[in-house]
């Protein structure tokens, strides 16, 4: 099953939503890195320990990018078109 999050940029917080990733649940946040110009995506266990830590990547319509590759067998896809996230 694929769950839907529509990211919501906002100018002076960072994005947050908790994702059920391989039967265990994560805390994603989304942050912009100045130096960089662009978005970042770090999911963190429930104790606050870093799993990962990857920019964003956006997927287009008729390929999926996997944020996680390598990291879970659930995937996390941003699309490009829709500004959602796909875990599942």
């Amino acid at each position: 099953m694929t769950t839907y999050v529509t990211f919501v940029e906002r100018p002076n917080q960072n994005f947050q939503f908790s994702a059920n990733l391989d039967n265990a649940t994560y805390t994603l946040i989304v942050t912009w890195n100045l130096f960089g110009q662009r978005y970042y995506l770090t999911c963190y266990t429930l104790q606050g320990n870093v799993v990962f830590n990857v920019p964003l990547i956006a997927s287009p319509d008729d390929y999926n990018i996997n944020l996680a590759a390598g990291y879970f067998k659930t995937s996390i896809v941003f699309r490009a078109s829709t500004q959602n996230f796909e875990v599942g």
